[in-house]
Protein backbone atom coordinates (compact mmCIF):
# COMPACT_ATOMS: atom_id res chain seq x y z
CA UNK A 1 0.00 0.00 0.00
CA UNK A 2 3.06 2.03 1.18
CA UNK A 3 4.84 1.36 -2.48
CA UNK A 4 1.34 2.38 -4.27
CA UNK A 5 0.99 5.62 -2.39
CA UNK A 6 4.78 6.76 -3.44
CA UNK A 7 4.42 5.79 -6.53
CA UNK A 8 0.70 7.80 -7.31
CA UNK A 9 2.67 10.82 -5.92
CA UNK A 10 5.40 10.59 -8.10
CA UNK A 11 3.46 9.68 -11.26
CA UNK A 12 1.53 12.80 -9.99
CA UNK A 13 4.75 15.23 -9.56
CA UNK A 14 5.78 14.26 -13.19
CA UNK A 15 2.14 15.15 -14.65
CA UNK A 16 2.68 18.91 -12.96
CA UNK A 17 6.20 18.90 -14.14
CA UNK A 18 5.27 17.56 -17.07
CA UNK A 19 6.60 21.14 -19.28
CA UNK A 20 9.37 21.26 -17.00
CA UNK A 21 10.47 17.45 -18.20
CA UNK A 22 9.87 18.08 -21.77
CA UNK A 23 11.75 21.28 -21.94
CA UNK A 24 14.62 19.36 -20.89
CA UNK A 25 14.41 16.79 -23.36
CA UNK A 26 17.21 17.19 -25.87
CA UNK A 27 15.55 17.01 -29.93
CA UNK A 28 18.65 15.28 -32.23
CA UNK A 29 17.80 18.49 -34.63
CA UNK A 30 19.73 16.90 -38.14
CA UNK A 31 18.76 13.65 -37.03
CA UNK A 32 14.98 13.38 -36.04
CA UNK A 33 13.87 9.68 -37.02
CA UNK A 34 10.63 11.35 -35.93
CA UNK A 35 10.33 14.26 -38.20
CA UNK A 36 13.27 14.22 -41.07
CA UNK A 37 12.01 13.64 -44.44
CA UNK A 38 13.68 13.00 -47.84
CA UNK A 39 12.49 15.47 -50.69
CA UNK A 40 14.25 14.75 -54.37
CA UNK A 41 15.75 18.44 -55.58
CA UNK A 42 17.07 18.37 -59.09
CA UNK A 43 17.94 15.08 -59.09
CA UNK A 44 19.85 15.12 -55.56
CA UNK A 45 17.54 13.37 -52.67
CA UNK A 46 17.75 15.92 -49.72
CA UNK A 47 17.03 15.50 -46.23
CA UNK A 48 14.77 17.84 -44.37
CA UNK A 49 12.90 18.62 -40.73
CA UNK A 50 9.95 20.98 -40.00
CA UNK A 51 8.83 22.17 -36.83
CA UNK A 52 6.39 24.31 -35.72
CA UNK A 53 3.15 26.34 -37.00
CA UNK A 54 2.49 29.65 -38.80
CA UNK A 55 4.28 31.80 -41.33
CA UNK A 56 6.30 29.08 -43.00
CA UNK A 57 10.65 30.23 -41.78
CA UNK A 58 12.85 28.56 -44.43
CA UNK A 59 16.97 28.36 -43.03
CA UNK A 60 19.18 27.70 -45.25
CA UNK A 61 22.70 27.15 -42.95
CA UNK A 62 26.36 27.77 -43.89
CA UNK A 63 28.97 25.82 -45.78
CA UNK A 64 29.55 22.84 -43.24
CA UNK A 65 26.71 22.85 -40.64
CA UNK A 66 23.59 21.53 -41.86
CA UNK A 67 20.09 20.91 -39.89
CA UNK A 68 22.09 20.44 -36.65
CA UNK A 69 23.77 23.96 -36.71
CA UNK A 70 20.41 25.72 -36.59
CA UNK A 71 19.23 23.49 -33.26
CA UNK A 72 19.17 27.13 -31.31
CA UNK A 73 16.93 29.06 -33.98
CA UNK A 74 15.07 26.08 -34.98
CA UNK A 75 13.71 25.83 -30.73
CA UNK A 76 13.27 29.29 -30.92
CA UNK A 77 11.71 30.12 -34.08
CA UNK A 78 9.62 27.02 -33.98
CA UNK A 79 7.47 28.56 -31.51
CA UNK A 80 6.12 31.03 -33.75
CA UNK A 81 6.56 30.40 -37.14
CA UNK A 82 6.53 26.81 -39.01
CA UNK A 83 10.34 26.29 -39.54
CA UNK A 84 11.46 24.17 -42.28
CA UNK A 85 15.61 23.30 -42.23
CA UNK A 86 16.99 21.57 -45.03
CA UNK A 87 20.54 20.20 -45.28
CA UNK A 88 21.53 21.49 -48.63
CA UNK A 89 23.48 19.13 -51.24
CA UNK A 90 26.50 17.38 -50.07
CA UNK A 91 25.89 18.52 -46.80
CA UNK A 92 24.37 16.72 -43.82
CA UNK A 93 22.22 13.90 -45.12
CA UNK A 94 21.44 15.10 -48.33
CA UNK A 95 23.18 13.61 -52.06
CA UNK A 96 25.59 15.97 -53.02
CA UNK A 97 24.37 15.06 -56.99
CA UNK A 98 26.20 14.17 -60.03
CA UNK A 99 26.96 17.83 -61.00
CA UNK A 100 29.94 20.55 -59.01
CA UNK A 101 28.66 22.59 -55.91
CA UNK A 102 27.67 25.70 -57.22
CA UNK A 103 25.69 28.47 -54.95
CA UNK A 104 23.41 28.93 -58.15
CA UNK A 105 22.45 25.38 -57.99
CA UNK A 106 21.52 25.26 -54.40
CA UNK A 107 19.28 28.33 -55.09
CA UNK A 108 17.79 26.40 -57.86
CA UNK A 109 17.15 23.58 -54.97
CA UNK A 110 15.66 25.81 -52.50
CA UNK A 111 13.58 27.48 -54.89
CA UNK A 112 12.40 23.76 -55.61
CA UNK A 113 12.33 23.01 -52.58
CA UNK A 114 9.54 25.91 -51.87
CA UNK A 115 7.64 25.12 -54.69
CA UNK A 116 7.38 21.19 -53.73
CA UNK A 117 6.66 22.08 -50.06
CA UNK A 118 3.56 24.22 -51.56
CA UNK A 119 4.38 27.67 -49.83
CA UNK A 120 2.79 30.03 -50.96
CA UNK A 121 4.79 33.39 -49.07
CA UNK A 122 8.01 32.25 -46.90
CA UNK A 123 10.37 34.19 -44.72
CA UNK A 124 13.58 33.30 -45.13
CA UNK A 125 16.86 33.35 -43.10
CA UNK A 126 20.28 32.15 -44.48
CA UNK A 127 23.53 32.69 -42.87
CA UNK A 128 27.20 32.32 -44.51
CA UNK A 129 26.74 30.29 -47.57
CA UNK A 130 23.32 30.31 -46.82
CA UNK A 131 22.89 33.93 -47.02
CA UNK A 132 24.61 33.72 -50.64
CA UNK A 133 21.88 31.51 -51.38
CA UNK A 134 19.14 33.31 -50.41
CA UNK A 135 20.27 36.35 -52.20
CA UNK A 136 20.45 34.35 -55.30
CA UNK A 137 16.91 33.68 -54.32
CA UNK A 138 16.09 37.14 -54.54
CA UNK A 139 17.23 37.89 -57.44
CA UNK A 140 16.30 34.74 -59.37
CA UNK A 141 13.12 33.32 -57.61
CA UNK A 142 11.48 36.25 -55.69
CA UNK A 143 8.08 35.18 -56.54
CA UNK A 144 7.16 33.59 -52.76
CA UNK A 145 9.83 35.29 -50.60
CA UNK A 146 8.32 37.40 -48.13
CA UNK A 147 11.11 38.67 -46.34
CA UNK A 148 15.03 37.69 -46.10
CA UNK A 149 17.76 37.62 -43.85
CA UNK A 150 21.09 37.30 -45.35
CA UNK A 151 24.05 37.23 -42.77
CA UNK A 152 27.51 36.49 -43.77
CA UNK A 153 27.29 36.49 -47.26
CA UNK A 154 30.05 37.95 -49.88
CA UNK A 155 29.43 38.12 -53.75
CA UNK A 156 33.20 37.46 -54.33
CA UNK A 157 35.44 34.89 -53.32
CA UNK A 158 38.14 37.29 -53.41
CA UNK A 159 39.76 39.41 -50.61
CA UNK A 160 37.38 42.10 -51.99
CA UNK A 161 35.32 40.78 -50.01
CA UNK A 162 36.70 38.31 -47.31
CA UNK A 163 39.89 38.92 -45.35
CA UNK A 164 43.27 37.25 -46.20
CA UNK A 165 43.52 34.66 -44.00
CA UNK A 166 40.25 33.32 -45.03
CA UNK A 167 40.85 33.36 -49.10
CA UNK A 168 44.23 31.81 -48.12
CA UNK A 169 42.19 29.18 -46.09
CA UNK A 170 39.70 28.16 -48.72
CA UNK A 171 42.87 27.99 -50.92
CA UNK A 172 45.14 25.64 -48.89
CA UNK A 173 42.10 23.00 -47.81
CA UNK A 174 41.09 22.61 -51.19
CA UNK A 175 44.34 21.74 -52.55
CA UNK A 176 44.99 19.30 -49.58
CA UNK A 177 41.14 17.94 -50.67
CA UNK A 178 42.59 17.32 -53.81
CA UNK A 179 46.08 15.65 -53.13
CA UNK A 180 44.43 13.29 -50.47
CA UNK A 181 41.67 12.84 -52.90
CA UNK A 182 43.97 11.73 -55.74
CA UNK A 183 45.61 9.06 -53.28
CA UNK A 184 42.11 7.21 -53.24
CA UNK A 185 42.25 8.18 -48.77
CA UNK A 186 38.70 6.80 -47.54
CA UNK A 187 38.98 8.17 -44.17
CA UNK A 188 36.97 11.08 -44.72
CA UNK A 189 34.53 12.35 -47.68
CA UNK A 190 36.95 14.19 -49.71
CA UNK A 191 35.27 14.43 -52.81
CA UNK A 192 32.13 16.54 -50.34
CA UNK A 193 35.68 18.08 -48.78
CA UNK A 194 36.90 19.44 -52.13
CA UNK A 195 33.84 20.75 -53.81
CA UNK A 196 33.01 22.92 -50.17
CA UNK A 197 36.00 24.95 -50.46
CA UNK A 198 36.56 24.53 -53.95
CA UNK A 199 32.94 26.81 -54.73
CA UNK A 200 34.08 29.07 -51.93
CA UNK A 201 37.47 29.58 -53.71
CA UNK A 202 36.06 30.28 -56.65
CA UNK A 203 32.14 31.88 -56.26
CA UNK A 204 30.38 33.39 -56.36
CA UNK A 205 30.04 36.28 -58.51
CA UNK A 206 27.48 38.52 -57.65
CA UNK A 207 27.40 42.15 -58.88
CA UNK A 208 26.02 45.52 -57.90
CA UNK A 209 23.42 45.48 -61.20
CA UNK A 210 22.47 42.03 -59.83
CA UNK A 211 21.79 43.06 -56.36
CA UNK A 212 19.71 46.14 -57.58
CA UNK A 213 17.06 43.42 -59.16
CA UNK A 214 16.42 42.50 -56.05
CA UNK A 215 12.98 43.96 -54.67
CA UNK A 216 12.23 41.66 -51.07
CA UNK A 217 13.15 43.27 -48.55
CA UNK A 218 16.14 41.74 -46.96
CA UNK A 219 18.41 42.22 -43.63
CA UNK A 220 21.81 42.51 -44.35
CA UNK A 221 23.75 41.36 -41.29
CA UNK A 222 27.20 40.37 -40.30
CA UNK A 223 29.85 41.30 -37.51
CA UNK A 224 32.56 43.60 -36.90
CA UNK A 225 34.41 40.47 -36.03
CA UNK A 226 33.89 38.33 -39.60
CA UNK A 227 34.91 36.51 -41.96
CA UNK A 228 33.66 39.19 -44.38
CA UNK A 229 35.21 43.06 -44.72
CA UNK A 230 32.97 45.26 -43.08
CA UNK A 231 32.93 47.55 -46.25
CA UNK A 232 31.57 44.52 -48.26
CA UNK A 233 28.76 44.02 -46.12
CA UNK A 234 27.74 47.76 -46.85
CA UNK A 235 28.05 47.27 -50.76
CA UNK A 236 25.25 44.77 -50.45
CA UNK A 237 23.25 47.14 -48.22
CA UNK A 238 23.67 49.73 -50.33
CA UNK A 239 22.93 48.05 -53.50
CA UNK A 240 19.51 46.35 -52.92
CA UNK A 241 16.66 48.54 -52.68
CA UNK A 242 14.61 47.21 -49.87
CA UNK A 243 17.85 46.64 -47.36
CA UNK A 244 18.06 46.79 -43.90
CA UNK A 245 21.63 46.52 -42.29
CA UNK A 246 22.81 45.09 -39.02
CA UNK A 247 26.28 45.40 -38.30
CA UNK A 248 26.73 43.35 -34.60
CA UNK A 249 29.66 44.64 -32.55
CA UNK A 250 31.98 42.73 -30.80
CA UNK A 251 31.01 39.24 -32.14
CA UNK A 252 32.23 36.57 -34.39
CA UNK A 253 31.15 34.90 -37.75
CA UNK A 254 29.69 32.20 -35.57
CA UNK A 255 26.97 34.35 -33.76
CA UNK A 256 24.34 32.09 -34.11
CA UNK A 257 25.63 29.47 -32.54
CA UNK A 258 27.74 31.48 -29.86
CA UNK A 259 25.36 34.04 -28.82
CA UNK A 260 22.25 32.93 -30.36
CA UNK A 261 19.69 34.68 -28.08
CA UNK A 262 21.05 37.90 -29.54
CA UNK A 263 21.34 36.57 -32.94
CA UNK A 264 17.54 35.65 -32.93
CA UNK A 265 16.45 38.73 -30.95
CA UNK A 266 17.88 40.70 -33.93
CA UNK A 267 16.07 38.37 -36.97
CA UNK A 268 12.88 38.12 -34.79
CA UNK A 269 12.40 41.49 -34.52
CA UNK A 270 13.17 42.11 -38.21
CA UNK A 271 10.41 39.56 -39.51
CA UNK A 272 7.89 40.30 -36.77
CA UNK A 273 7.99 44.26 -38.28
CA UNK A 274 7.04 46.24 -41.17
CA UNK A 275 9.97 47.77 -43.72
CA UNK A 276 11.51 50.16 -42.72
CA UNK A 277 13.06 52.45 -45.62
CA UNK A 278 13.90 56.08 -46.30
CA UNK A 279 11.08 57.75 -44.28
CA UNK A 280 12.86 57.14 -41.32
CA UNK A 281 15.61 59.00 -42.18
CA UNK A 282 16.34 62.44 -40.93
Amino acid sequence: MKNKIIQLIIAVLLLLNNGNVLAQVKIPYGDNKEVGKYVTLNGAKHYYEVYGNGTPLLLIHGNSTPTRGWAPQIKYFSKKYKVYSIDCRGRGKSELGKDSLTYIQQAKDMAEFIKEMKLDSVYIVGKSDGGIIAILLGIYYPEKIKKMVAFGANMEPDSNALYPNTVIECHDERVKADRILAKGDTTKNWLIEQQRYRMMEFQPHITAKDLQTINVPILVMSTDRDLIKEEHTLFIYKNIPKANLCIVPNEKHGIAKLNPDLFNAIVDKYLSESYKGNEFRY
